[in-house]
């Protein structure tokens, strides 16, 4: 089975499809998705759920996903990892995201996993499509405090569909989670941390073997542990290149990189560019996206 990974923070895609080329893939990630188009099944760990134009689905970390599509689909995938939602800049903020946090977990672990997520309110309906496209919009802008603004609209959506989650699913067990998806986090929470990324770490602090890290890693995320930290490093610095006034040196002393040198040699190897000629295409409106 193949895995899907989320190398930044926080992720949003409008696509238009009329045929699932792919496998259903293994995501590690959180993902809502708003159907705007179309109508198909949408298949979830092996389960088949009918979709049509306003669906909404919830999805959780190492949930298999992938569509059988009836008419052609268009459709916005919200994608976020834990880190995203607690990205803090004070004690307070701390614990607003702890207790948010928690709140999060019931929502995507104990709605009804058989079937979409109903929303029961047609005014909650139309908040919940009005949030998503000026979600959408400011993503693609990217303005001023960009990333504080869709923080606070996942949180508003996420708390409309908190009310809609079906209170007989509380009765559902969860069990404990997964250890790969307390690495991922650990990780991407230490992600600067170098001497928290090495595997006598990682061995010591989920009490594995050190031989067995790599081997458990590869296991349940389909990749290395040395190809998805460099992936999600790689990920933060495109991020910072195109949306802050960091030099390269800065970028490279926050995330962890040995030197400018040693970031430049890394960026260039997965996107085809140095990071001054990635930053001045996506500053001149060129999409750097286009690069390998």
């Amino acid at each position: 089975m193949k895995h899907k990974q989320l190398y930044q923070p926080f992720e949003v895609q409008v696509s238009d499809m009329e045929c699932w080329k792919e496998r259903p893939l293994i995501y590690h990630f959180f993902e809502i998705v708003q159907i705007l188009e179309g109508k198909g099944m949408r298949t979830t760990n092996q389960n088949r759920f009918p979709y049509q134009k306003g669906s909404i689905f919830l999805f959780t970390p190492l949930d298999c996903r992938g569509f059988e599509i009836e008419t052609t689909t268009r459709f916005c995938s919200i994608r976020f990892s834990e880190a995203f939602l607690g990205q803090c800049k004070n004690s307070q903020d701390r614990d607003r995201i702890d207790r948010w946090l928690k709140q999060l977990e019931h929502i995507f672990f104990h709605h009804n996993r058989f079937r979409e997520l109903l929303i029961q309110q047609p005014g909650d309906c139309r908040m919940v499509s009005s949030l998503i496209g000026n979600l959408v919009d400011e993503y693609a802008q990217k303005q001023s405090y960009h990333e504080e603004n869709l923080q606070h609209f996942v949180t508003l959506i996420l708390n409309i569909l908190s009310r809609n989650v079906s209170t007989a699913s509380n009765e559902v067990k969860v069990g404990p989670e997964p250890l790969v998806n307390k690495m991922l986090l650990h990780i991407r929470q230490h992600i600067h941390r170098p001497e928290k990324l090495k595997i006598s770490y990682l061995a010591s602090h989920f009490h594995l073997s050190e031989n067995y890290v790599s081997e458990y890693f590869r296991k349940f995320t389909g990749e290395s542990l040395k190809q998805y930290i460099t992936h999600y490093k790689i990920g933060l610095v495109q991020q910072r290149l195109m949306h802050s006034a960091l030099t390269v040196s800065q970028i490279a002393d926050e995330l962890g990189f040995t030197d400018e040198s040693h970031l430049s040699k890394q960026f260039k190897k997965y996107k085809g560019l140095s990071p001054l000629e990635f930053r001045k295409k996506a500053w001149l409106g060129i999409s750097p996206e286009n690069t390998p």
